[in-house]
């Protein structure tokens, strides 16, 4: 089965990639010509949600949609939500990285804790729907390190990890992060939600053909 999957940003679409089963044929918002809600909710499921039936509604097609962010401890949360636009509206990672640097300057290591959060949600064109999430804890570090990943990747150091995001491989960074958690809770769950669809998407055709016969 084909599915949608309502993301604009290459970095979580490798990644997202990466943890759907294979037999799942994945296209993109842009593969399929399709536009992206603004996020307008407050939370991430909202946003999540959000996506995911646009998306769903305008392909006509199974819909996965995540958001996710940085909740910091000694920022009341924050950016939360507006992690992608900490710094502005269109703001680079950079920019993000360097204003929460900024904001932790004279925090130290101890109260620099932090997590990931993600929520990910599958609807379908005729409004079934489910999610699940995921969290990963560690600190935010004073210095930047790694190349890989995107946003906060280079400052977030998981625990129990001596490395940061961004000093991981991709497949190394699905085992123990918050999308990859996400996903992985929600697979068992993925399976039959889309093989339910299909049998109501089977029942109409059959309806249709026993009226028109």
């Amino acid at each position: 089965m084909r599915v949608v999957l309502a993301s604009s940003n290459r970095g979580k679409v490798r990644e997202l990639k990466e943890l759907v089963p294979e037999w799942i044929e994945i296209v993109t918002a842009d593969d399929v010509g399709i536009s992206l809600p603004e996020e307008t909710g407050d939370t991430f499921l909202e946003n999540a949600l959000l996506k995911a039936r646009a998306a769903a509604h305008d392909s006509g097609m199974v819909a996965i949609a995540d958001d996710s962010g940085l909740e910091v401890d000694a920022l009341d949360g924050r950016p939360g939500v507006r992690s992608a636009r900490f710094a502005g509206e269109d703001a680079s990672d950079p920019e993000n990285n360097a204003l929460l640097l900024e904001m932790l300057r004279d925090v130290t290591r101890e109260r620099r804790t932090a997590r990931f959060r993600s929520v990910v949600a599958v609807v379908a064109p005729d409004g079934s729907q489910l999610h699940d999430d995921g969290v990963a804890e560690g600190v935010i570090l004073s210095v930047p390190r790694g190349d890989h990943g995107f946003g906060y990747d280079p400052l977030f150091q998981p625990i129990g990890i001596e490395r940061t995001f961004a000093e991981l491989s991709l497949d190394q960074k699905n085992e123990i992060s918050h999308r990859g958690k996400a996903f992985h809770s929600i697979a068992g769950r993925l399976v039959p939600f889309l093989e339910a669809y299909q049998s109501k998407l089977n029942a109409g055709v059959d309806d249709s053909i026993r009226t028109s016969g």
